[in-house]
């Protein structure tokens, strides 16, 4: 069931068909789309409604959007599905994460890509069981590893876990339930989980039901090297699209 204005746009994202290319950039920050669309040609500001922040632009001459998400899986879900119903077809997550394994690879690395993610969270739950894993698409992975490697960048490539508290990561002794918030973060640490965030379980799991391709690139602080590698790495895929007809 469509959830709609009375205009016709999509209820939250605020949008219709032909107002986004297939290609779609999902940062949690709303300001953060304005630095997105500056590496766009021609990005226009599309629609604005609550945390979800959109404009539209291009790369090597094809429709290139950049919608913001807000924070968690809540409104990364809403934000996706509407997406998807207007045309996204590729969905990247641009953003920030905390190493899981080791502090130390916050100087060792430029960020992670990643591959899947733990679903920690309780908004999959709701679209299947938590059996079936969150996965990116394996194109986009590859694309946006390549990316890194040609501009002389080490993300690592791996596991994310997707949670729902910011604080019950970076302050558990202030929860009741500290002691299996702390036992839960090293099952992670053990199982080689490469960071930590908010939003990727959503992205990946609406993706794979709902038949598009998603992927997501996260830094430890440094936004401009992630931006410019997620638009190298559609470049590469756009490309990809033209070769094979």
């Amino acid at each position: 069931m469509a959830m709609l204005t009375e205009d016709g746009l999509q209820y939250h994202v605020r949008l219709k068909e032909g107002d986004i290319g297939k290609y779609v950039f999902l940062p949690g920050d709303p300001f953060r789309t304005d630095v997105i669309a500056s590496y766009l040609d021609d990005a226009k500001l599309v629609a604005h409604n609550r945390e979800h922040k959109t404009w539209t632009g291009y790369l090597d001459g094809e429709k290139v959007s950049v919608t913001s998400t807000g924070m968690g899986c809540p409104s990364t879900a809403i934000c996706v599905e509407e997406l998807i119903k207007v045309g996204a077809r590729t969905l990247i997550r641009i953003g920030t994460a905390g190493p899981v394994k080791d502090e130390a690879d916050c100087e060792k690395y430029d960020g992670a890509i990643c591959t899947a993610a733990i679903r920690d969270e309780g908004t999959t739950i709701h679209y299947i069981p938590v059996e079936y894993p969150a996965v990116a698409d394996r194109h986009v992975v590859d694309a946006l590893a390549r990316a890194a490697g040609n501009r002389g960048l080490h993300f690592l490539e791996g596991i994310t876990q997707s949670k729902d508290s910011f604080y019950g990561e970076v302050d558990p002794d202030s929860s009741p339930n500290a002691a299996r918030l702390k036992e839960r973060w090293e099952a992670w640490k053990k199982g080689n989980a490469v960071c930590s965030e908010m939003e990727s379980a959503a992205l990946f799991i609406i993706a794979s039901i709902r038949g598009v391709r998603a992927g997501a690139i996260m830094n430890w602080g440094d936004m401009e090297q992630t931006i410019e590698t997620a638009c190298d790495a559609v470049r590469l895929l756009i490309k990809q699209e033209k070769d094979a007809g």
